[in-house]
């Protein structure tokens, strides 16, 4: 059997991040980004009346997340934004890309990031 070729167009580092309009966001008084997911949908109305689960989810970031999610403008790639991390956090960031590159796919796996250029 021949195995399936997988082709990649684009350094998944060389994307760029922008934040969902619909997501909306704040931060606390120590720099900690919390999202405010609005619970949509027929199955989540059901949790939410017969289980008593909350409209909205309240998401807290850590530092380096909170870090960035205000830089995430959709002109800077996830490589610049690497950049500016490792001038703020220094070696704390390290390993930095790895780090990243798995930041952004948990973040568009549930998807609270959009693409500029996917």
């Amino acid at each position: 059997m021949a195995k399936k070729k997988v082709v990649i167009t684009q350094n998944y580092l060389e994307r760029i991040p922008y934040r969902p309009l619909e997501i909306n966001w704040k931060t606390d008084g120590e720099g900690i980004v919390t999202l405010e997911i609005e619970n949509r949908g027929f199955m989540n109305r059901v949790a939410q009346r017969l289980l008593k689960k909350p409209k909205v989810s309240y998401i807290h970031l850590d530092k380096m997340g909170s870090f960035i999610w205000p830089v995430m403008d959709g002109k800077k790639t996830i490589i610049d934004l690497g950049k500016e991390v490792e001038a703020h956090f220094g070696e704390e960031a390290h390993p930095l890309y790895e780090r990243l590159a798995q930041y952004f796919r948990i973040l568009d796996s549930y998807g609270f990031v959009k693409w500029a250029n996917k």
